[in-house]
């Protein structure tokens, strides 16, 4: 199991001894998923916390429609879930899914509150980590409401540097709210009309 990445994150915020390093490996773990394969579908219960080792999930909803709608990408070094159902333990509203072969850690909600009692410096780690996924959030819901298309494109590029290149327009253009025909003809218009 390939923990260092997890491990290097955790170090950013937190000091472990050995011991505490190896108690909280003990409660992860490893999983490979295939390409287009599912974590979770919407209607299904998160159990547990998602940690991208290698490749990349993304977390999102489709509407009536049958349009999908992206929440989040997950590359190497994010955690990625359906926090309402996991906080809640109700069906949830998100399809997770692997955008490239993937291998994640997962931690079972349950195993996550005995790491808090047996580890409190945990509480820290994942205090600091769900700030700054708040923050980013509200950062992205305002960008929505008052960006224009192409600088909800600017300001996906800065979010995501490795993925620019990696992902289908198709799903860059579910994450910034356009149809993969806008993308298109924005990215292809000459630079003196952006």
């Amino acid at each position: 199991m390939n923990v260092s990445r997890l491990l290097e994150s955790v170090a950013m915020y937190i000091s472990l001894t050995p011991d505490e390093t190896q108690r909280f490996v003990s409660f992860l773990k490893s999983r490979k998923m295939r390409k287009r394969h599912f974590l979770y579908q919407e209607g299904d219960t998160n159990t547990q916390l998602a940690f991208v080792v290698d490749g990349c999930l993304r977390s999102y909803s489709v509407d009536r429609n049958g349009f999908e709608h992206v929440l989040q990408f997950a590359p190497p070094g994010w955690w990625i879930g359906d926090m309402r159902s996991l906080l809640t333990q109700r069906p949830g509203t998100l399809y997770i899914d692997a955008i490239d072969d993937s291998e994640i850690l997962l931690i079972l909600k349950s195993d996550l509150e005995q790491v808090y009692t047996t580890i409190p410096q945990f509480e820290r780690y994942f205090r600091i980590i769900t700030e700054k996924a708040l923050i980013a959030f509200q950062h992205r819901l305002i960008g929505n409401m008052s960006l224009s298309a192409k600088e909800r494109y600017e300001s996906f590029c800065r979010l995501y540097p490795t993925l620019i290149q990696r992902l289908p327009q198709k799903q860059i253009a579910a994450y910034i709210g356009v149809t993969p025909e806008f993308l298109s003809k924005m990215l292809n218009q000459p630079a003196a009309d952006k």
